[in-house]
């Protein structure tokens, strides 16, 4: 298989992991900060969508960690192919809870003319874009194992 940049196992691949870690957390933490989200079943499906996004990814930079430590390089077929379908199955899960929460903060905005609740507001905000960031590098993440898998 061929070594693209971020495929396991090197150094970019892992600088990316801790970047879908780093904007999950974010995320979760933004909304998390608020005591109305709650209410808000998009806002508690984009938490449950971080979560395993936050787990995910924890999990292969610990395994990029791993392989960058003992100078070992995680490119077999079965290997990769695990890593694009969890990366495309969290990829699709981070990109329906942003898109719902976008919709219910542009509606609190937006069509509402206002938000009742300024503060909280600003941190739904502050969340979705956080996940949207999550789902950006999650998706390129799962680009790179596609490639990765068909350069066989």
């Amino acid at each position: 298989m061929k070594d693209f940049a971020g495929t396991p196992g090197t150094v970019s691949g892992l600088v990316l992991r801790i970047c879908q870690c780093i904007f999950a957390v974010a995320s979760i933490t933004a909304m998390a900060t608020s005591e109305t989200f709650i209410s808000v079943t998009a806002f508690c499906y984009l938490i449950a969508s971080m979560g395993w996004q936050v787990i995910w990814s924890c999990t292969l930079t610990f395994l990029d960690a791993y392989a960058l430590a003992n100078n070992k390089l995680i490119h077999n077929q079965l290997t990769v192919s695990f890593f694009l379908i969890g990366d495309w199955v969290t990829a699709i899960l981070s990109l329906a809870a942003a898109s719902s929460s976008a919709g219910i903060t542009i509606l609190y905005f937006n069509d509402m003319g206002h938000c009742v609740l300024e503060d909280y507001c600003i941190k739904y905000q502050m969340s979705v874009v956080f996940a949207f960031f999550a789902w950006i590098t999650t998706t390129i993440s799962a680009l790179i194992m596609l490639w990765l898998l068909a350069a066989g």
